[in-house]
């Protein structure tokens, strides 16, 4: 149980698209371990009320648009602001879209260009961001959720997602390799198939076989999995992971 070790006692946590799915889990996980979340949500207030609620109002609700150029700026803004000393930075935001080759040019590259702002651009912002703070306060953590999808490649009608994910992951060696020093540690996390309302869109309309299919253990994580890693990612105790690119997909994709 989480709350049998209070290991992040004293850490404030950006968490970014929290308000449900990994990120709603991922706050919980680090409220019951000590921590101090910082619950980004871009349109589910009600979610991020919920959420806060849930861990008994210790947490701070920041809102702010991920897909617009600024917003990730602005949301840094808020963070410190609320905490002055941040020490850890969840990127968990998130789209994916689908589109066909066949879609007309106009379609195809303003699909592409919304999910590498929310998925890849606005994450390396906020990274921006918190490595100019960590590297004035003594160090931080990174953690950034990428995908099986950017490991191993995806399917012909969301090439965009897999794309996205895959930039993730080389800005998390890239800051493991150049910031190390500074005292930080960035962490890439890979999910698979995870049940969020993102897996059960697909399902609705692929049917829950083809989700499956070839996770050998036969079903998909739970997003509580996933919040238990990145919190113990989160630990002082966990420098050595530094670099690292952890897949969390049931043996679906193997390295």
């Amino acid at each position: 149980m989480a709350g049998e070790t209070n290991s992040l006692t004293g850490q404030t946590v950006l968490v970014t698209g929290a308000s449900g799915g990994i990120g709603a889990s991922i706050v919980e996980r680090l409220a019951a371990e000590g921590a101090r979340p910082l619950i980004h949500y871009g349109r589910d207030k009600d979610g991020a009320e919920a959420l806060l609620a849930r861990i008994s109002g210790r947490g701070v609700i920041l809102q702010a648009d991920l897909s617009s150029a600024e917003g990730p700026f602005e949301l840094w803004r808020k963070a410190d602001e609320a905490a002055g000393r941040i020490h850890g930075l969840i990127n968990n935001a998130g789209i994916r879209t689908e589109i066909s080759i066949d879609a007309d040019p106009e379609a195809w590259k303003a699909a592409w260009q919304k999910e590498f702002q929310v998925n890849f651009f606005a994450g390396a912002d906020l990274c921006k961001e918190a490595l100019r703070h960590f590297r004035t306060h003594g160090g931080g953590r990174i953690v950034n959720m990428a995908s099986r999808a950017g490991q191993r490649g995806y399917a012909a009608d969301a090439m965009p997602y897999g794309a996205t994910k895959a930039a993730l992951v080389n800005l998390t060696k890239s800051i493991a390799r150049s910031f190390g020093r500074d005292g930080v540690v960035a962490v890439a996390v890979a999910p698979g198939w995870v049940r969020t309302d993102m897996a059960e869109a697909f399902i609705a309309k692929h049917g829950k076989e083809a989700a499956v299919a070839d996770i050998p253990i036969g079903e998909m994580a739970e997003p509580a999995e996933v919040a238990e890693l990145v919190a113990f990612l989160l630990r002082p105790s966990q420098a050595s992971l530094n670099g690292a690119t952890l897949d969390v997909n049931g043996g679906s994709y193997i390295r």
